[in-house]
């Protein structure tokens, strides 16, 4: 007897990381992952999430929490869990040292099976976590949109440091993207443009559609040819950590039912939002609203 798929508007796969962050200000301790942060901000959003993860059974009060809040968790136990140390040593957001001392495994095509969504949104930490191949399979799925953030193919571990390499799949994976999320420094290493619209214009070029491309000062959107920036309009750094996977978590989310550069607002909203508090995206949704009233109604710059 088979069972009926379940259906989400979005998955979000990648691996949970245990994460010591250190900051000018101190240092703390967090459950991350990238998926984390993204799911997050989509449930707050209000669109029907799932995380795919790999994570050790001692961390499984992640699933739980996760779950808590209204995101449906299907973990997958690895021998360890994703060990990750965030060094910032300064408070330029863009600026950090990152050290592994263990990581989960990798996330496999047969890891969604029985699982359907109108988008799917790849969050990895490291090379090796999520392979091209499972892009190309997720291809294959009729209609789904495909989100990836370029940190997990760029950052390769070499003893426990994470350094930034070559990335000779780029191509390869860029093609089968919808949308695709990159931060100013990931940009400059791999595409060697220090603007960041050309930057994106050479993304776009290998063939994925869409752009988001975080900075110190906000975000750009390159879609359908145009660029939209937005500014993020943060109070604090406290919760810097979780950034970009909460702007591309919120962007893909609204992207479901808006045109690029209203998901845009949205993005740069639940971003600033965010970045002011340790831990994933929690701000109610009328919090948002007002926001981009105050911040957004003039479109983008």
């Amino acid at each position: 007897m088979t069972t009926s798929p379940k259906h989400y508007d979005i998955i979000f796969a990648g691996n949970y990381t245990k994460d010591t962050i250190i900051t000018p200000d101190g240092t703390c301790y967090a459950d991350g992952g990238g998926m984390n942060y993204a799911a997050n901000a989509g449930a707050r959003l209000g669109i029907k999430a799932a995380v795919v993860t790999r994570l050790a059974r001692e961390d499984a009060h992640v699933v739980g929490a996760i779950r808590s809040r209204g995101i449906d968790c299907y973990p997958f136990y690895s021998q360890a869990s994703t060990l990750m140390t965030l060094e910032y040593k300064t408070h330029d957001v863009d600026k950090r040292n990152l050290y592994v001392k263990a990581i989960g495994g990798t996330i496999r095509a047969e890891h969604l099976d029985g699982l359907e969504a109108k988008a799917i949104t790849v969050s990895p930490s490291i090379r090796g976590e999520v392979e091209p191949e499972f892009f190309e399979a997720m291809r294959k799925r009729d209609g789904v949109i495909l989100a990836a953030d370029v940190q997990g193919f760029v950052r390769v571990l070499r003893g426990e440091t994470l350094v930034y390499e070559p990335w000779e799949d780029m191509g390869r994976v860029l093609r089968n993207l919808d949308i695709l999320k990159s931060d100013a420094v990931e940009a400059q290493f791999l595409t060697g443009e220090t603007n960041i619209e050309k930057a994106a214009k050479f993304y776009a070029a290998l063939g994925v559609k869409e752009i988001v491309l975080t900075h110190s000062e906000g975000v750009l959107i390159h879609a359908e040819g145009k660029f939209h920036h937005y500014k993020f309009h943060s109070r604090s750094q406290s919760g810097r950590s979780g950034r970009g996977d909460t702007c591309l978590g919120s962007y893909a989310s609204m992207r479901l039912s808006l045109l690029p550069a209203d998901a845009g607002k949205w993005a740069a909203a639940v971003t600033s939002l965010k970045v002011e508090t340790a831990g994933p995206f929690d701000r109610p949704l009328a919090e948002v609203e007002a926001f981009i009233r105050l911040h957004y109604n003039h479109g983008s710059s």
